[in-house]
């Protein structure tokens, strides 16, 4: 039975939502609580032809044997996360720790009035900054203390901890990537909290030493929604010509596409404590192992680009995506 973290290593988009939801079908956790900022990033998981874009609820909710959580340090809309619950189906496994802070309408109004916000670092506009303005100074509203959320609070992380001491395997899900991190990534375009392993664990109330593996995700062609610097950014024609063209989930703006950044890849990998690589997106490389279940069907093409990330990240890539529905996917864990 183990705890694991599992975080986006570049700049968010990195494909996240749907190793989470491949680990979860495969480890069985009992719990998957979610660590990250709140509703301003979404994920998306395919599976068969039904494709779910969620930015509340755990990317883990597609296996119907874990409970979910939403961890302390995550900001809750109530309005986004009532609409999610009814669009997944999730009600009675659902719950959130009670020491959360609210989205308040006014978050969001101030969000979008802001003009450094939203035109200078290119917020998504779901209210998360000023939120955590409001938590830093002392005055936001707790989850416990918004009647409509009755039903769904608990102490998260004493749930998270007596599960662990029952030898129970638990998945923590963190949001947003590395390079957007407030305290990691290009300051001062970041998002309005740390983003690494280590405070997806703080945001549950596990302590360091019950994290068993980190699970850090990185994609092939990396790619950046909104301003800010991007070392190996390419050309929109650039892109297109690779048959590249992605939009972000909660903004619908189209991603920026750049060629891997091994030194990035190296530096995140780091910083997160990463035990096991996961890349995604490994058929923008080759085309000729979209869907590929098994590693002896990769390509030597694709095989020397694993083989580069290894070298750059310092541990083994063991979970290998080949396209966009869950089931295609190599796991050699």
């Amino acid at each position: 039975m183990s705890c694991t973290i599992i975080v986006g290593g570049f700049f968010g988009d990195e494909g996240k939502g749907k190793i989470v939801a491949h680990v979860a079908h495969k480890d069985k956790p009992s719990i998957i609580s979610r660590g990250g900022v709140g509703p301003n990033a979404g994920h998306t998981v395919k599976v068969g032809e039904k494709e779910y874009g969620v930015r509340m609820i755990p990317s883990g909710f597609v296996f119907p044997d874990a409970r979910l959580f939403i961890g302390t340090g995550v900001l809750v809309d109530p309005r986004v996360l009532k609409q999610e619950i009814e669009y997944v189906g999730v009600d009675g496994r659902i719950f959130i720790d009670g020491r959360c802070s609210i989205i308040e309408e006014k978050h969001i109004e101030q969000d979008r009035a802001n003009e450094y916000l939203s035109k200078t670092i290119g917020s998504t506009g779901t209210g998360c900054g000023p939120a955590n303005v409001d938590r830093v100074q002392r005055v936001a509203t707790q989850a416990k203390d918004v009647p409509e959320l009755a039903p769904y609070v608990i102490d998260a992380a004493q749930e998270v901890n007596d599960a662990l001491d029952r030898n129970e395997t638990v998945l923590l899900e963190g949001t947003q990537g590395f390079g957007i991190s407030l305290y990691w990534g290009t300051y001062p375009y970041v998002t309005s909290k740390d983003t690494s392993a280590s405070q997806i664990a703080a945001d549950n109330g596990v302590g360091p030493t019950r994290i068993d593996d980190v699970i850090v995700v990185f994609k092939a062609y990396p790619t950046r929604v909104g301003e800010g610097p991007f070392g190996t950014e390419m050309t929109k024609e650039e892109s297109h010509s690779l048959g590249i063209e992605e939009f972000g989930t909660v903004t619908h703006r189209e991603r920026r596409i750049g060629c891997w950044d091994g030194k990035m890849a190296r530096y995140s990998a780091m910083i997160n404590g990463c035990t096991i690589g996961a890349i995604t997106g490994i058929d923008n490389v080759d085309e000729a192992c979209y869907g590929a279940t098994e590693y002896s069907q990769l390509t030597e093409k694709a095989l020397a680009f694993i083989r580069q990330a290894e070298e750059d990240i310092g541990v083994p890539v063991k979970l290998i995506s080949t396209g966009p529905e869950m089931t295609q996917i190599i796991d050699i864990r």
